[in-house]
């Protein structure tokens, strides 16, 4: 797994069917399988780490789970870190 991968800004468009997708995860580990989906939920939950993990989502009335993103894209909200609000 390889940490080190500079963030692309911009969306990335789906891999074409059958071509493997690299996610990652929050805490940085990375499955590669075929995919045309832009983010998937990890639901499996079964790292040692995962009930306490900063990026775990429990949503009402479902199961707890962890987006997984294509790695090297920069997180959905990066966009906000720089904003400036007007006084």
């Amino acid at each position: 797994m390889n940490k080190n991968r500079s963030n692309r800004q911009g969306p990335v468009a789906p891999a074409p069917a059958g071509q493997p997708v690299s996610f990652r995860a929050g805490c940085g580990r990375e499955w590669s399988m075929p995919s045309r989906e832009a983010d998937l939920a990890y639901t499996e939950q079964a790292f040692v780490e995962c009930p306490a993990c900063m990026h775990r989502v429990e949503p009402e009335g479902s199961l707890p789970f962890c987006t997984l993103r294509p790695a090297g894209t920069a997180h959905p909200f990066a966009a906000l870190a720089g904003l400036v609000l007007p006084e």
